[in-house]
């Protein structure tokens, strides 16, 4: 039976998707606060331990649609399960591992679990609560995503540290073994989409609003990792280097109060917030590039750009899964993965381009160009793109 068959909030199922995200960012992201230690435990240089982010990453691309179009029909909780026990496989794996070959095959495994998942928290969050309280039930479900960045990653860094780094990923893996109980008791199961139903992938970005959404999706999460990627040369050019710990989790706690913000207003004012977060991370960029000598002025900035952050997941996929509506959310989703995966890579590539020809003052600029582009889009897309919520 489906949680819909009640008015009741399911906080716990809810939970549930949220904790599998944060298995999915901490399992992602934990080598980059590793290195050194990974590049120690498998005997190779530190740019070849760095390629354990690559290679997860590269997973989470190359499966999301693919997967999401061949598993379209199954039964969504045996497809969670089957993503967590992934993770709770690939990452004892990489737990084990001395042989770095093997450690890469593990990553991207691991990667793939991700994109599928990635494909399943938003549909089935949609699945779970009543049509008024949509973009609530998504908010509590993307929690996971920002509490990983903020708290999780510097936490996993001071305990591989302390424990070594094989203790993270077993760690990791004991996360998702209690998931898989977790998920059993308090998610619900759903039918998947019946062959005569489903759409592809072609009509879905046919669909009005659709790619006017990605369009901005690529655009704000591009100006996002170029300098969230790079914030420790920004810093350190600024004179901030030691303070970056500390900007980080100014960041990460903004963030949490921003997806709570939006949690709360989403279901009346999608619209409105997806403008207002877009503009305020434009002006922050524009005030790092004129005044970003000030110390103070870069922790208030940085500060705001994690409010104006947090509930970006969440406000551009319940506007992508309205814009799709019931039939193209299940496939909607795993393009936007594809998209977000994208936006992180060229992040790392333009930011090192920037970098390298015209120095860490120059990412402001970019960014905002980058935000100006979203905002303009997000402006025209009114009637089919980014409006209230509101149920098909």
């Amino acid at each position: 039976m489906s949680d819909l068959s009640s008015n009741r909030f399911p906080w716990l199922g809810l939970l549930a998707l949220a904790m599998a995200g944060f298995i999915a960012i901490m399992t992602e992201t934990l080598p980059a606060g590793l290195l050194p230690q990974i590049k120690e435990g498998l005997q190779v240089s530190e740019a070849l331990a760095g390629q354990l982010v690559t290679l997860y990453a590269i997973g989470s691309l190359v499966a999301a649609i693919p997967v999401a179009v061949l598993t379209g029909g199954w039964r969504r909780r045996p497809l969670l399960l089957l993503s967590i026990i992934g993770f709770l496989v690939f990452n004892t794996i990489t737990a084990l591992s001395s042989n770095y070959v093997l450690t890469l095959v593990a990553r991207f495994f691991a990667g793939v679990a991700a994109g599928v998942l990635w494909g399943l928290i938003a549909s089935y969050a949609l699945r779970m609560v009543p049509d008024h309280l949509k973009g609530r039930g998504m908010a509590v479900a993307m929690i996971g995503t920002p509490i990983a960045l903020s708290l999780g990653v510097p936490a996993g860094t001071l305990i591989g540290t302390f424990m070594g780094w094989r203790s993270v990923f077993w760690l990791m893996s004991l996360l998702a073994f209690l998931l898989i109980f977790w998920v059993l008791w308090k998610v619900p199961d759903y039918p998947g989409q019946s062959a005569d139903k489903r759409i592809s992938v072609f009509k879905v970005l046919l669909t009005p609003g659709v790619i006017p959404i990605l369009v901005v999706v690529l655009a704000w999460m591009l100006a996002h990792n170029i300098l969230y990627t790079y914030i420790a040369p920004f810093l350190d050019d600024m004179g901030l280097e030691p303070y970056l710990g500390q900007i980080l989790l100014v960041f990460g706690i903004m963030a949490l109060v921003g997806i709570w913000v939006i949690g709360i207003f989403i279901d009346r004012w999608l619209r409105p917030l997806v403008l207002i977060s877009l503009t305020g991370f434009a002006l922050i960029s524009l005030v790092l590039g004129l005044w970003s000598e000030h110390g103070t002025i870069i922790f208030i900035s940085v500060a705001l750009w994690g409010l104006t952050f947090g509930g970006a997941a969440t406000l551009l996929q319940t506007a992508l899964a309205q814009a799709a509506g019931k039939q193209g959310v299940d496939i909607v989703m795993p393009i936007n993965t594809t998209v977000w995966n994208l936006a992180i890579a060229s992040g790392g590539i333009l930011g090192g381009v920037l970098l390298n020809q015209w120095g860490t003052t120059s990412f402001p600029w970019a960014l905002l160009l980058l935000l100006l582009l979203a905002l303009f889009v997000a402006l025209r897309a009114k009637r089919h793109g980014f409006r209230p919520y509101q149920s098909r």
